[in-house]
């Protein structure tokens, strides 16, 4: 056992001595030796409850036969953090959490472990650092929020209380109303209840074969997501006994599967740079122009908040993402291992649709293509991504004239002052991973848009990032960004951009020899921020269509 290092042997006499301070007994130093990494915290509401879960799954990890050690990583509340110098440390955090998981489990010479985990970039951290350890791992998390419900019975989540702002400052909602919202959006524990980037993640966990059935969908106060917990630590004792590692199941075909379950889902465009990093821990080398063949040769069979009305609740009653995966399983590389023990084939044999309201057969998709899309031209060479699944329409091939903004604050601000117009196209800048630094979400101007009802009516195109959350023609990641030069940063007012997303195209109407001359012009760009963490981030940080990963 890898745990021998610390308990085998004369010279490990100071060791056992600690070990025993810890309260093992000499029975428990010929077990082996699990960690159960938890990202519990008392600031994130998906993770308030995780202490409960590690209960679980210490339970089970005994019942296995193993020896279970608690260790804790750090998180960051997205929704908190929003609109604020919080949200520069959103992604970056992804980064931290991979180290600080790799530091304890190599530390300590765990055999293998237990990733509780829950919201946005806790998960993929997580998943990189489980990739990178190639240790026998797996996942459970915490579960998503029930969604909340106004006394009309109207049902609501996270991104009905962010448009609450737009409507609100319109005057269409009266102080009472806003407080309300305010009150009643988010019910108790668990990761905000509708397809935003935590519950994608959860899900694509199970795609990716590293978390047992269920682990995405089971509501956080069920009694069913505690069950999960112990049956996860006690399969852990298996996935060890087996020697099954992540490497041997997060495989190239197991990244195709995941996107292909994400566009399907409709997920949040944040999985495309999360799986992109995973991949690149795993030694996967894989493109924007396979993330896009994926997404034209998928269907859209499942239309969640913020795109459609249903939440995580309902996906779980009706069969949760194994019921999916059997929906799309032609598409899908049905050998590949899974920390079950069984193939992806065998586990979801069994599989079945409950709610075809809510889970839509491939004949009849919300669309033939899948609910995100890559896009290519003369303003992002190197891609962007778009929520398809949230589109409305009217927007899916819209031309505009632009309104430039080098960063949110400023486009938020003349959001709020009314003066963006219909036809428009919001461009922010300088907010990618470099440039922000930490590539933040838009949430607050596309909400305020949304809740303004401008959300059929104007575009938005930004070097950041967009929540799960999002709505709207909201097309982020433009690559390269224009902290490293790239055509975004050449854009001016009133140049007409063309979004085109049925074929793949975003291009601003400039001529190639006027967007160099313009770039030459421009003076070098200067860091925003110039000490601590957001400091190194931004000198060791690639490009969004690399995953947003630190250069090697």
């Amino acid at each position: 056992m890898k745990s021998d290092v610390v308990k085998k042997g004369i010279e490990r006499t100071p060791h056992r001595s600690l070990l025993y301070a810890l309260g093992c007994s000499p029975e428990d130093l010929e077990r082996p030796f699990v960690g159960i990494i938890n990202s519990f915290s008392q600031i994130i509401p998906g993770h308030m409850h995780l202490d409960r879960i590690a209960e679980a799954v210490k339970n089970g990890v005994r019942a296995g036969g193993g020896v279970p050690f608690e260790v804790n990583t750090i998180g960051v509340c997205d929704g908190i953090a929003m609109n604020h110098l919080g949200m520069k440390y959103s992604l970056p955090s992804r980064e931290l959490i991979a180290d600080s998981a790799e530091t304890v489990a190599e530390a300590h010479a765990f055999d293998a472990l237990v990733f509780i985990t829950n919201c946005d970039k806790i998960v993929p951290g997580m998943l990189m650092a489980a990739a990178r350890l190639n240790v026998p791992a797996i996942f459970v998390s915490g579960g998503p929020m029930l969604a909340g419900r106004l006394p009309d019975g109207r049902v609501i989540d996270t991104a009905d209380a962010f448009a609450t702002v737009g409507r609100a400052i319109l005057g269409k909602l009266t102080q009472a109303d806003v407080e309300e919202v305010e009150r009643l959006a988010c019910p108790g524990c668990g990761s905000c209840a509708g397809m935003f980037t935590a519950n994608t993640m959860n899900c694509l966990t199970e795609a990716l074969g590293m978390a047992l059935p269920g682990n995405g969908t089971i509501p956080a106060p069920d009694s069913r997501r505690l069950v999960l917990a112990e049956q996860a630590g006690e399969q852990i004792v298996e996935v060890l006994r087996r020697d099954i590692k992540p490497r041997d199941i997060i495989t190239r075909d197991a990244i195709v599967n995941a996107f292909r379950v994400d566009n399907a889902l409709g997920g949040s465009t944040n999985s495309v740079l999360h799986l992109l990093a995973i991949a690149n821990e795993a030694g996967i080398d894989f493109t924007l122009d396979e993330v896009n063949e994926i997404s034209q040769t998928t269907p859209h069979l499942c239309k969640m908040s913020p795109a459609g009305t249903h939440h995580l609740e309902d996906l779980y009653a009706a069969g949760g993402i194994q019921a999916v995966m059997k929906e799309i399983s032609g598409l899908l590389n049905l050998g590949v291992m899974t920390v079950s023990g069984k193939s992806l084939g065998e586990q979801i044999q069994d599989a079945q649709v409950r709610n075809r309201e809510v889970i839509h057969p491939p004949s009849q998709p919300y669309s033939p293509s899948g609910g995100l899309a890559i896009l290519f031209g003369n303003l992002a060479p190197e891609g962007a991504v778009v929520k398809a699944a949230a589109v409305l329409p009217e927007m899916m091939k819209y031309s505009g004239t632009a309104r430039v903004f080098d960063s949110e604050e400023a486009a938020t601000q003349a959001i709020m002052a009314g003066t963006i117009q219909p036809g428009q196209v919001v461009v922010i800048r300088y907010e990618g991973p470099k440039g922000g630094p930490g590539m933040r979400e838009m949430l607050t101007p596309t909400s305020l848009l949304t809740g303004m009802g401008m959300d059929g009516k104007v575009a938005m195109v930004t070097d950041g990032r967009f929540s799960g959350a999002t709505r709207g023609s909201a097309i982020g990641h433009v690559a390269p960004e224009a902290a490293m030069g790239g055509p975004i940063a050449a854009v001016q007012e009133g140049d007409v951009i063309e979004v085109d997303i049925p074929n793949g195209r975003l291009e601003v109407k400039l001529s190639q020899a006027e967007i160099e001359a313009r770039l030459a012009k421009l003076p070098p760009f200067e860091p925003k921020v110039k000490t601590g963490y957001l400091k190194r981030y931004a000198e060791q940080v690639m490009g969004a269509n690399r995953g947003a990963v630190f250069r090697r």
